[in-house]
């Protein structure tokens, strides 16, 4: 059984497509990234998901039912517009939102000190929600919405706020939850957050589905066309080689696309001894440079076709 199912579903704000004919089933025990630029679909996606926009077409199947009351209590939400009672502290917050979704006390309180001690909170259990920073508040709503323990977990841009240590921590919950046969469902427009969870990925551009499927086998589809190199030095002189297909310069690192028939020990021998090459490895592209590539083709030709 999938966890969630979604077939055919749109939604119009007048007369523009927030989201067009969208399908996508999401197996259980995964972590699934719905990506895209900003403004494609993805939050009104998960609105629609979760029962606060109503599609104008199409179905949604969650856990092989219908989203009503009784399904939100299995299932986990952190919306993109996060909010608090701000004088509330720490703690009662939690226990109030925990009485929420049915919690027993001794219970909840249990739980709310796990979540707590796990992120490092401890010490802010009697604070009140204001005096904590954007990313203390980020693991709070983080803790609020896993507190009972859901079999699905739909995060809206999760990672936001977060420092890189946070952000590591964040990303070890998500991977034990799965690997206990939790699913969970996030958003985001930063591809290498994406890259190092996902089993399988969505790709939304302009309401669009551009892309969809298993992470590994998207990335197979294009091949080992790709060269990373890490550099020191000037090498502009790269984009004169004959054999590159298209470059991506973050000025001492370099992605690099090359043609079909392009050895790419040839561009290895145009390098040496003209920059410091600190690493040259050929392998599939990145996510970043796929997402580059179709969001940027697709939005090329609704230019020129308008």
């Amino acid at each position: 059984m999938n966890a969630l199912e979604i077939e055919n579903i749109s939604k119009r704000f007048g007369d523009f497509y927030a989201v067009k004919n969208l399908s996508f089933n999401i197996p259980k025990a995964s972590i699934y990234g719905l990506l895209g630029p900003n403004g494609a679909g993805k939050t009104t996606t998960i609105r629609m998901v979760m029962d606060i926009i109503i599609p104008d077409e199409g179905a949604i199947k969650v856990l092989d039912g219908k989203m009503d009351e009784g399904m939100k209590q299995r299932v986990g939400y952190l919306p993109e517009d996060r909010g608090f009672y701000p004088k509330m502290k720490v703690g009662e917050i939690l226990l109030f939102l925990a009485d929420l979704k049915g919690l027993k006390r001794q219970e909840a309180r249990k739980r709310i000190d796990f979540w707590l001690e796990r992120f490092d909170l401890a010490d802010w259990k009697q604070k009140k929600v204001e005096e904590l920073s954007r990313g203390m508040q980020q693991k709070l709503q983080f803790i609020a919405t896993v507190i009972h323990q859901p079999e699905i977990i739909i995060l809206d841009e999760p990672f936001g706020g977060l420092d890189p240590i946070n952000t590591k921590l964040l990303k070890d919950i998500m991977l034990e939850m799965r690997g206990k046969g939790g699913t969970i469902i996030f958003s985001t427009h930063r591809m290498e957050q994406i890259e190092m969870i996902c089993n399988n990925i969505c790709l939304i551009n302009k309401a669009e589905r551009v892309l969809e499927g298993n992470l590994n086998q998207i990335k197979k589809q294009y091949g080992k066309n790709t060269v990373v190199l890490d550099y020191e030095g000037d090498a502009g002189f790269i984009k004169n080689f004959p054999g590159t297909d298209k470059i991506d310069d973050y000025g001492k690192f370099m992605e690099i696309k090359i043609k079909e028939q392009t050895d790419p020990q040839d561009l290895l021998n145009k390098l040496v001894g003209r920059i410091k090459i600190n690493k040259f490895e050929v392998r599939e592209p990145s996510l970043n440079a796929i997402f580059i590539d179709i969001v940027g083709e697709k939005n090329a030709q609704d230019t020129v076709s308008h």
